[in-house]
């Protein structure tokens, strides 16, 4: 999949595309089937696939001082979106200029002059604009005048009826509700990061962690986790990672008087150095809440028994 962060100039191949357009963030099953329609219009008219996305999040730029709330930053994302076999996605860059930008506007030179779209798809609440004016009743309207058509996809729902939603994701995770988060994603919920240096602590009690920082993804419920890990640059197997069991712990580390928050993960039977390289970490379950222990004895026992419970879990685990 190609990738571009401006909608100018793309090569003649790539214009005429079919569209799918939105935030995308957490690439849930929702969203999958927006981008999906996007490929079968794509497919059934010979036009090139592709993804149209905001970075950073809107989010980010009217509400700065909320904590972080992202369910996939842009390597997850593109990598999500990668994966369904989309030609190309624009991530264009949401910034306060772009903000100022009318409905209309968006239309004509993003969708029109930049990208010229052949066919639109978004989901049946997008919203864009300056103000948030437009939608895909405009959308419809502005294609039949200016050469593209438009697809709006309506709600994924769960077999409870439950709408399909970040948000809803977002929620079950802030609960620990890792169950819940995956049936939406599709998949586990994740945290990707470059594991840093920290001050050794585990390896003194014989659990050695590799401490991967949270940066902008949202936190999940503090505590311990049954997880599921990839090391970026081992070999693939049959186009997939090799997904390592551990357990791993989210949290201020209060026994030690820690004051930032930090997703540690002790990987089983694992001696490899990890340091500067980057993980993937899938939530699997919620174990327990984080807590302070009275001592290094009572808290290295804890943690072997977190250990095999983990274990018993990710046995039966998908």
């Amino acid at each position: 999949m190609r990738i571009f962060r401006h909608s100018s100039d793309l090569p003649a191949t790539l214009q005429g595309a079919a569209v799918a357009i939105g935030n995308f963030d957490g690439v849930h099953r929702g969203h999958r089937a927006v981008i999906a329609e996007a490929g079968q219009l794509a497919h059934a008219h010979g036009r090139p696939w592709a993804v149209l996305t905001f970075e950073p999040h809107p989010r980010n730029l009217f509400r700065p001082n909320d904590p972080p709330f992202q369910l996939t930053l842009l390597r997850a994302k593109t990598r999500s979106i990668a994966a369904i076999g989309v030609d190309f996605m624009v991530a264009l860059r949401f910034d306060a200029a772009f903000a100022s930008l009318s409905a209309d506007e968006f239309i004509r030179r993003v969708l029109v002059e930049g990208i010229h779209a052949g066919q639109v798809v978004a989901g049946y609440d997008f919203v864009f604009g300056k103000g948030r004016t437009g939608n895909c009743e405009l959308l419809l309207r502005a294609g039949r005048t200016l050469g593209f058509d438009v697809t709006a996809v309506h709600a994924v729902r769960d077999k409870a009826g439950e709408v399909l939603s970040s948000s809803r994701a977002r929620d079950a995770l802030r609960r620990g509700d890792a169950a819940a988060a995956a049936a939406i994603l599709g998949r586990a919920p994740e945290i990707e990061g470059r594991v840093m240096r920290g001050k050794a602590r585990g390896r003194t009690l014989g659990f050695p962690t590799a401490n991967i920082p949270l940066g902008n993804h949202l936190r999940p419920a503090g505590g311990v986790y049954a997880v599921r890990a990839a090391i970026e640059g081992e070999p693939l197997a049959k186009g997939e990672p090799l997904w390592r069991d551990g357990v791993a712990n989210i949290g201020r580390r209060p026994t030690f008087g820690g004051d930032t928050e930090v997703l540690e993960v002790f990987l089983f039977d694992f001696t490899g150095d990890l340091y500067g390289r980057r993980l993937r970490v899938r939530l699997i379950e919620h174990l327990r809440q984080e807590r302070t222990f009275d001592g290094i004895d009572s808290l290295r026992a804890q943690i072997a028994e977190d250990s095999l419970r983990a274990r018993r879990v990710l046995t039966t685990a998908p």
